[in-house]
């Protein structure tokens, strides 16, 4: 049985829906951040209810167009505090969102089973290290440090397997892996690090990869994470993110419509609703 942290996930189990809480200023959702220990509380709480099945927590952003690279000690400050914070009134699992071997280790020493890493495992060396000590559950991004060229749903299946193949060597068991193919995460250029560099169309790229989500999957569940994300804007030519909650929930019915079998939203409560109407209206799927 596939599992993400103590939940299971994929297969013919329901959509799970993961919960975005940034403690980073820096993000570009800045609805979705929040620095005071109170607002942290409230907003796990209010996520729970909404009927999140996790909550990931991210201390930098790591949005491609945007140079938010910070101090790794500000990154444990800010990811340890809300943890602690969210544990104290939440029952929820914690994903962890970084790709920093001591801010992940921070975390499972806190008790968090879950790594978040937009690197697909890759930008730390000493992240293996963490993992085999650890055993945590693996979110792995489609990622590479080198140009990708050519057919990009292609490159995505070969950039996924080759982080499954980083996790499995690690000591991570296959049934603890959840793959994510990185929408908008995919550039020609871009003022931060924490991106795949491609030579076509970054659009049309994402667009190509959520239709053929279940060609991609390698046998794992997959996480899609396209909330209020740039990819939106660029659809419904919107550059405020406040203003792209419709389009965002569109987009997470078509992955999940298409094989995602978890929803990363900055929306719990409109997420939640969109994808229990589509289970008791489409027709039926395996693993919706």
């Amino acid at each position: 049985m596939n599992k993400l942290g103590p939940v299971p996930v994929g297969n013919s189990n329901p959509t799970k829906i993961m919960g975005i809480i940034n403690t980073s200023p820096e993000s570009f959702y800045k609805k979705s951040v929040y620095t005071k220990q109170n607002d942290i509380a409230k907003i796990a709480k209010q996520m729970e209810e909404d009927g999140a099945d996790f909550i990931d927590i991210g201390g930098m952003s790591t949005a491609p167009y945007l140079n938010t690279m910070i101090p790794e000690k500000v990154e444990i400050d800010r990811v340890t505090k809300a943890i602690c914070t969210i544990q104290k009134v939440s029952k929820l699992p914690i994903s962890i969102d970084t790709c920093r071997a001591n801010v992940a280790k921070k975390a499972f020493e806190l008790g968090v089973e879950i790594l978040n890493d937009v690197t697909g495992l890759q930008y730390d060396q000493n992240m293996v290290e963490v993992l085999e000590e650890y055993c945590p559950s693996v979110i792995v991004c489609a990622f590479s440090k080198k140009l990708t060229s050519g057919n990009q749903v292609t490159q995505t299946r070969n950039l996924l397997a080759k982080s499954i193949s980083i996790a499995k060597r690690s000591g991570i068991s296959k049934n603890k892996i959840v793959v994510d193919p990185a929408i908008g995460f995919f550039r020609k250029s871009a003022k931060g690090s924490l991106f795949t560099k491609i030579n076509s169309d970054w659009l049309k790229r994402d667009i190509d990869v959520i239709r053929d989500l279940s060609s991609i999957k390698h046998g794992h569940p997959l996480l899609i994470s396209v909330s209020r994300k740039s990819f939106i804007g660029s659809l419904l030519n919107e550059k405020d993110p406040d203003k792209r909650l419709y389009g965002s929930i569109a987009a997470e019915i078509i992955a999940v419509l298409n094989g995602a079998d978890i929803v990363r939203t900055h929306n719990v409560k409109a997420t939640c609703d969109a994808i229990e109407i589509v289970k008791n209206l489409a027709r039926p799927k395996k693993g919706l």
